[in-house]
């Protein structure tokens, strides 16, 4: 377990523009992160667990803790053991009748059961070494400032385009923007 690094999770991050969200890990011994993309359900069982929200019914994730329980397996960690080809292995590490089992997992599966079970989740060092970053890592101390592209000039509307923005126009030059309790002139867009 030498070759194994604990993290802790530092946040999960929703991506604006996809349902995708991210979760991260911190190195509990120095400013390193590890980030680890997972679906939204993954994320909201993550975040369940941690918030301790108490559902009327176990989720998933539950359901699985409470097999493990059933069959006296006790969960002691859970581990990110590899990447290959940009896909991060996950294993859930339980003990039963003194000797110790592995579960394939998803790393998404292995931190939710860690959050619920309250057992160290584990980064092999060869995943961090390769995915694992530093604050600021990729911008180098000596970096130029950045010089600002330069803007296109905008393309010319077609006679169609103008032909649909002129009734914008008409409106906005119907406003009267010094006197605004003055009859305003219905939009013509009703």
């Amino acid at each position: 377990m030498s070759d194994m690094i604990e993290v802790i999770i530092d946040s999960i991050r929703v991506h604006l523009m996809t349902p995708q969200r991210v979760v991260v890990l911190k190195q509990t011994t120095t400013e390193r992160y590890l980030t680890i993309w997972v679906g939204p359900y993954e994320a909201e069982a993550i975040t369940v667990a941690l918030q301790e929200v108490e559902m009327v019914r176990p989720l998933t994730h539950d359901l699985l803790k409470n097999v493990f329980n059933a069959f006296k397996a006790r969960i002691t960690r859970v581990e990110i053991v590899r990447l290959q080809d940009e896909i991060f292995y996950g294993n859930i590490v339980a003990e039963v009748d003194g000797r110790e089992i592995n579960v394939d997992s998803r790393p998404s599966d292995a931190i939710a059961i860690a959050v619920r079970a309250h057992v160290p989740i584990l980064v092999h060092t060869s995943v961090m070494d390769e995915a694992g970053r530093l604050p600021d890592q990729d911008m180098p101390e000596t970096a130029a400032p950045a010089v600002p592209a330069k803007k296109a000039p905008p393309v010319p509307l077609t006679d169609e385009g103008n032909d649909r923005l002129s009734v914008f126009k008409d409106f906005i030059d119907k406003l009267d923007i010094d006197n605004p309790d003055k009859d305003k002139p219905e939009s013509p867009l009703t």
